[in-house]
């Protein structure tokens, strides 16, 4: 199969723009930067978004994206199911809401006291792609539904996930049938082509090579009822990104099940970034000011330890905006810390600042506060403010 070349979508609308500054200078009036803004709306719009572009597929959030309660309850109140990969975020979603019966514990290696956990809250769906993964489950968990999870390509995905996960999918059916010979329920296979994946590609080829496993298994009297797509799927952080089409990959993939699989098979995902990336604003303020190198130097009140987590973890790369108009200048943005290591910028065109001025980010409401350090150097992370 040929790469299909996505193209993104038009630039955003002045009238965009200016709704997105006039929330943050609203949001000013009432709280000291550094927040983050998460919109209820967007999140909505995101998963409808899912919902519509793949109505055959369950979504199912990934919570490490962004736990925040206000963000649980939001997808709790559309209906959502929910991917956890520990006892404490397994407890956070259905303590907010979820019903044990709509979440998976898709994490392959789990303590046993976290197999524990599962069967007393009643999460009977989880994933591994080992034997010994297996025993472990059988010992704590008697009869768990569990899925398969085959590595698969990532190529082109920022955060590549099959370098840790994944059993080798000529190993799957092995491994399956051990699963019931050990008394538990194989339901199906999962995969995940890493994350913010461009190349729908990486779907199509594991769909297809699950399919195989689907009908080996079938053949032998054992036939599997669950297809989990993973995540991946890719967001723009930029206003003029190219390369990220979402219902063009989504249609591909579609395409792909149907041609392959039988209609009572299930399909699900674990989106993370896709429906909560979108959603978050971040917002700062120049906090000092000075020129070396040739180039204005500005720090912010927000840095790498904070919820520009994701530049190091994530591997992820922003757009910086600021509410200032003028000529823009090659300037370097650094975060508040007293380490070097926080520099978000060396290179940026932004207007000359003063202290005071705000610089925020779009697009970043996914693995940015989820994964920041609390309290380095004492400065806490952005609080996240839900409208």
């Amino acid at each position: 199969m040929n790469q299909v070349q996505l193209h993104s979508k038009p630039q955003k609308s002045k009238t965009h723009i200016n709704g997105v500054e006039n929330l943050i200078r609203q949001m000013l009036k009432k709280q000291r930067a550094p927040f983050m803004i998460i919109r209820r709306c967007v999140l909505e719009r995101q998963y409808r978004r899912f919902r519509k572009c793949l109505p055959e597929v369950t979504p199912y959030y990934a919570i490490k994206a962004n736990p925040h309660p206000s963000i649980v309850k939001t997808f709790v109140k559309l209906g959502a199911n929910f991917d956890v990969a520990s006892a404490a975020e397994m407890k956070q979603v259905i303590r907010l809401g979820a019903s044990p019966g709509k979440v998976i514990f898709a994490n392959t290696i789990k303590t046993e006291a976290d197999i524990i956990t599962a069967r007393r809250r009643r999460v009977r769906l989880m994933t591994f792609d080992n034997e010994p993964e297996l025993y472990k489950i059988a010992k704590q968990y008697p009869k768990a539904h569990v899925l398969v999870r085959i590595k698969v390509a990532n190529e082109g995905s920022v955060i590549e996930l099959s370098l840790k996960f994944g059993a080798d999918p000529e190993h799957a059916f092995f491994l399956l049938k051990k699963a019931k010979a050990l008394g538990l329920k194989p339901m199906g296979v999962s995969f995940h082509v890493g994350s913010q994946s461009t190349n729908v590609e990486n779907y199509l080829q594991a769909i297809e090579i699950s399919a195989g496993i689907f009908k080996e298994a079938k053949k032998s009297g054992m036939p599997l009822k669950i297809l989990d797509i993973g995540g991946g799927f890719p967001i723009q952080h930029f206003d003029n990104e190219i390369g990220i089409n979402f219902e063009r990959m989504a249609s591909q993939i579609r395409h792909q099940m149907k041609a392959l699989f039988d209609r009572n098979v299930k399909f699900m995902a674990e989106p993370g970034r896709f429906l909560v990336g979108p959603a978050g604003i971040l917002v700062t303020q120049v906090i000092g000011r000075t020129f070396r190198n040739n180039k204005n130097y500005y720090y912010l009140n927000e840095g790498i330890y904070g919820a520009f987590s994701g530049m190091v973890f994530d591997h992820c790369k922003y757009e910086f905006k600021t509410l200032r108009r003028g000529q823009k200048f090659l300037s370097a943005l650094a975060g508040p810390t007293c380490d070097s290591f926080d520099t978000l910028a060396m290179n940026e065109e932004v207007p000359e600042l003063y202290v005071g001025d705000v610089v925020y980010v779009k697009n970043i409401g996914a693995y940015s506060t989820a994964s920041a350090t609390m309290g380095f150097n004492g400065f806490p992370p952005a609080k996240i403010v839900m409208v």
